[in-house]
């Protein structure tokens, strides 16, 4: 979602430039890793690392498939997603919390169903196929639902956030490999 889309671009502005790309949901210690920099949501940097912002907000969007909302009525506030078969998607260890926030009202709900995946790809094959509900970014979704293949539920509950961010450890001398980088991934207004 950051990097795919200007790949090319890089690659032909910078042809002697080999970029190194190491995905994880998980947190990365750029320092420990020896990394020159990571892409991240916003929420998640470590507040002594620079960030560069590289998407616009973003949100999550609640999704099912019609052959799921056959079966199931389609639920209406975050409260009713006990009575669905809900996909999880873990991360570090853990499993994400649905947070959901309408006007003054913030709820977190714990999915519970079937399965829970580390891959957000597998999430979408998952309510793809009807096993149940599943949340990804709005942005990666956008073409299921308008082909009609994935139904977007309670998107008045769902809340922006700050999106992606590139972002490293602060440094006097920047690697100009990495000022490229910045310059093409950097969200321009």
């Amino acid at each position: 979602m950051v990097i795919l889309p200007k790949l090319a671009r890089f690659a032909r502005a910078y042809p002697e430039i080999v970029l190194e790309v190491t995905s994880s949901n998980d947190p990365v210690d750029l320092v420990a890793g020896e990394y020159d920099a990571g892409v991240q949501l916003g929420e998640f940097i470590q507040r002594d690392m620079i960030a560069v912002p590289v998407t616009k907000e973003m949100r999550l969007a609640v999704v099912g498939s019609p052959a799921y909302f056959e079966a199931n009525s389609i639920p209406r506030r975050p409260q009713d997603l006990k009575d669905h078969a809900c996909i999880g998607f873990r991360f570090s260890n853990s499993l994400y919390r649905w947070e959901f926030e309408k006007g003054r009202k913030a709820l977190t709900v714990n999915p519970q169903g079937p399965a829970s995946f580390d891959d957000p790809d597998l999430v979408i094959r998952a309510v793809l196929d009807g096993v149940g509900i599943g949340t990804a970014m709005e942005e990666t979704l956008r073409d299921l639902i308008a082909e009609g293949r994935l139904i977007q539920v309670l998107k008045d509950w769902c809340p922006s956030f700050p999106g992606y961010f590139l972002y490293y450890p602060s440094r006097r001398n920047q690697p100009a490999a990495l000022a490229a980088l910045i310059d093409t991934l950097r969200l321009s207004k």
